[in-house]
Formats: structure tokens, sequence, C-alpha cells
């Protein structure tokens, strides 16, 4: 019954997957954390119970979440309260300040950006004042005009900040058009942590992760990514022979499989292949006929390479990120998408090609029970999704109930496209740092932000009072101007949520 509802509902939205069974495919091992109450609410999890801890220090706390949140402002506060054991409640009360504090910032720069145009408004009055009075008497305006400009100058000096105020986390300095002074020297600080850690003849991954949690500068993302996703290795003297060996057989794999892409067997998978590519996002550059001919190779060789699944629309998404953060290796463009990609030389676009290829797969290594027949991946996540929304804000849950809106509808594709329709793509790209950060980001974390990014649109969701208002809002949220500051907010309500249900199923259950 629910496989059927499935596929009605995807032909009804005109996906049209190309799905073949595959004999003798093997799904990943079981997982308690995924598969455990989530799914059955009636069974007990398999775990044995967890047992109060006796001693947790504050300290214990934040050397795991302190690079969650860069506060900056918070720090005082938090370290008032360093030698107080904590339990869950002062955790959930903690994060709930690091998302109101953000708020409060919030409303401090639009106070200050308003403030500061009524005084260049009251400046520029008081000027064509001093102006008109210049026409009467030249000694009178010039002393009225010394007046006013000192006054204005010291009535503007006191309403400004003294100092800027740091930013809710670091590493928004990619997709921000306007950067303030101290943002720039933090994210130069940043830089300079990420390029001594990772010059080092052996980098420590764990901190790796640590730092990267909060966002990776623009300049070191690339190296950044291919370690994090266990393509290149920790020791630097043997990373320059892995990518040669690894691109070496990339290449090999297309030699050897790319020609049968006509055959009558992989017919139907190349060409759901060339039907998918032109959807992707963003536009300009997927219009590039050497971006295309790059892609669909990286997807038939993955295809082939991957019987158990075959290729299923999706996958085309999960490229992009990892071939634009590869082609900034080599440009100086800011944007990216706008940069034509055929004017590299033709070795460095083999080397994106076959990086790209090596870093998708070791993804989809994590997640390939999303793709294999009837993907059960993903429905499985979905119903994860609608019980943990039901715990965390039973009010959204019942309303979607009530108008009949089934979390398959609109989840499938977060799930299915991790979240890459519904953002823009520099967010995508700093929301994978985070995924990249934590253990099993794309598969266990990526569920919290989902239910983060459902609860973020409550307001909205409660005000729709129609089915279909509901399911056309929801397939088109308005995050088009986002930037980094809102995915680093989802981010951090994802990780107090993490916090709060993940290793204890238990503690929500009805």
């Amino acid at each position: 019954m629910f496989v059927s509802f499935y596929v009605v509902f995807s032909t009804g939205l005109g996906r049209g997957y190309c799905i073949q069974h595959v004999y003798g495919a093997q799904h990943p091992p079981f997982d308690p954390l995924l598969h455990g109450t989530l799914i059955k609410p009636g069974s007990k999890p398999p775990t044995t119970p967890v047992k109060l801890k006796k001693v947790s220090t504050f300290q214990e706390f934040e050397s795991n979440t302190s690079d969650a949140w860069d506060l900056g402002d918070d720090d005082d506060e938090l370290l008032a309260i360093a030698a107080e054991n904590l339990n869950t409640e002062v955790v959930m009360e903690t994060a709930h300040k690091v998302i109101q504090n953000h708020s409060k910032l919030q409303e401090q720069h639009k106070f200050q950006e308003e403030h500061l145009q009524e005084e260049k408004q009251v400046e520029s009055a008081e000027l064509t004042s001093i102006d008109n009075r210049l026409v009467k008497s030249v000694s009178e305006g010039h002393t009225s005009s010394s007046s006013g400009i000192e006054s204005s100058s010291m009535q503007r000096s006191q309403s400004l900040p003294q100092t800027s105020t740091p930013p809710l986390v670091s590493g928004m300095g990619d997709c921000n058009t306007s950067v303030t002074p101290a943002l720039t020297e933090r994210e130069a600080s940043r830089l300079d942590k990420f390029k001594q850690l990772l010059a080092g003849p052996n980098t420590d991954l764990e901190e790796l992760r640590k730092l990267s949690w909060s966002g990776i500068p623009k300049r070191v993302r690339p190296s950044a990514w291919k370690l994090l996703s266990g393509y290149l290795p920790a020791n630097v003297d043997r990373r320059e022979s892995t990518l040669q060996r690894k691109r070496k057989e990339y290449f090999a794999f297309v030699e050897q499989y790319y020609d049968s892409r006509n055959d009558e067997n992989h017919q139907d998978t190349y060409r759901q292949i060339h039907i998918d590519i032109p959807r992707m996002s963003p536009e300009v550059l997927r219009l590039q006929p050497k971006v295309t001919e790059i892609f669909e190779r990286i997807l038939f060789i993955w295809a082939i390479r991957h019987p158990a699944s075959g290729y299923v629309q999706g996958i085309n998404d999960l490229v992009t990120p990892f071939f634009v953060v590869f082609v900034c290796e080599y440009i100086e463009e800011e944007e990216v998408e706008n940069f034509d990609v055929s004017s590299l030389p033709e070795e460095v676009l083999q080397n994106i090609e076959a990086d790209s290829y090596w870093c998708m797969s070791k993804l989809l290594d994590g997640i390939q029970d999303n793709y294999t027949f009837a993907q059960p991946g993903i429905q499985k996540k979905v119903k994860m999704l609608e019980e943990l929304v039901s715990r965390i804000d039973e009010q959204v849950h019942r309303h979607l109930d009530q108008h009949e809106v089934k979390y398959l509808q609109f989840a499938f594709r977060w799930m299915n496209n991790l979240l890459m329709r519904e953002v823009p793509l520099q967010c995508t790209i700093r929301l994978w740092d985070t995924y990249q950060s934590e253990p099993e980001g794309f598969s266990h974390f990526h569920l919290y932000v989902c239910a983060a990014f459902l609860v973020r649109w409550r307001k909205e969701i409660l005000e729709e009072k129609d089915f279909q208002e509901l399911l056309i809002f929801l397939q088109n949220l308005p995050t088009v101007h986002w930037g980094n500051e809102e995915i680093s907010v989802l981010l951090a309500e994802a990780y107090r949520l993490k916090f709060a249900f993940a290793d204890a199923p238990n503690h929500y259950k009805k």
C-alpha cells in the first residue's frame, strides 16, 4: 500500500523515475539510530538504557559544541555557569539562547541602519538650511555651518556603535555581498588556522572537522572537502600520488565503459541522464556544453559501476556542489556560475571531473539505500521526519494532517536532493561544510536539518488553510535571498534537535 501510494505521487508530480529491480542488491547494515523507534514507535530501542552521568561539566559540553556556534558576545554569559553541572534542560536552554541572540542581533542591526539613515537625512536638511543662510549673510552662514556640522558629527558619533558586532557564526564571507571589517579580520584568522592545519605533515582530521563545522573559507574549501570526504589521505606526502592514481583510474573507467552508453543495455540509463542534466541548477552553468559533457560522463560511469542502484533522478544534483567547489580551486571569479568553464585548460578540466566523481561516490556510499529499488532509504527518512516533527511541533504536524498534506509530497525531494532544490547553491555548499564535519552528516544529521527547516516556516504554514496552497508553499519556499547567516541558524537549531533526540528516542515518545 505504501509503495503504491509512492508510485502514484511520483507520477503525479511528473518525476518519472527510471528504476529497475536488481537481484542481489545489498543494503547497508542496520543502524539502530536511523531505523529504531522513529520507524516503529511501539517497539523498544535495541540499545541498553542510558544511565545518567554523575559528572557532566560545562567544559565537556563546550568541547563538544564550541564549534557549532561561534557566539562571541555570549562567551561571558556561558562562562558564568561554567562551574555548574549541566543536564539536558540546561543544554536546551543554551541552544535557545543562541537563536534568541541571533534574533536580537538582527533587530539591533536593523535599528542601527534605520537610525543612521535618519541621521543622514537630518544632516542633509541641515546643510541645505546652511546653504540658504549663506545667501543672506556669508559671515553668519559660516558660523551656522561650523556649528551645524560639529553638532551633526557629534550626534552621529554618539549614535553609531563603537565596535562592530561579531557575527553569529564564522564562515559567512563567501555568500554575503557586504562584509564588515570585523568579519574580514575574523575570516583572516580562521583562514590562517585552516592553512596551518592543512600544511602539517599529517592533518588532524578530527580537528579539521571541528574547525569546518562553522564553515570553511573559500580558498581552502577544495582541499578540506577532499580530506573530509576521505578522498585524500591525511598524510601530506601521499596526497599528490593519490590524486594522480585516482584520476588515472577514473579515466580508465571512462575509456572502458563510456563507449557502451549507446548499447541496448545502457540506452535507458544514458537517455535519462541526458534528460535530467538540463533540469539542474544553476541554469547558466548547466547550459554550457562542456559542463553537460562532463556531468554525463560522471553520472554514467557511476551508474555502470553501481548496479545495485543504477542511475536515479536526484543523483545528478549531487555532482554540482563538488564541481563548483573544485572549479574555484583554479579561478579567481567570485561567481562561478557565470564563469566559462571551457576556458580552463583541458588537463585542469580532467582533474576537476575526476575529483568530482570520486567525492560524489564517497557521499553516495553513505546514502545508497536512498537510490536502490523503491528507494527504501528515502521512505524511511520521510517517516522518521514525520515522527520527529510530531514531537517537536505538534501544532504544525496536526495542521498538515488536518489538511491531508502528506510528508512524502514535499519531503521526498528534501531527502532525494539533500535540500539542493530548496536553497541557493552557495547555501548548499555552506550546508555541506557542516554535513562533511558531522558523523553520518548526509544521512543522519540531514534528518534534523529537515525538521528544523520545516518548523522554520511554522507561521506561514499555520496561516495556510487550503491543501493546494499549503503544498504549493512547501514546494516553493521563499529562500531565494538566503545566505550563510540563515543556514548557520538552521544548523544550530538542527544541532539542538539532534542533541535532544538522537541518543534518547524514548524522551520524545508520546
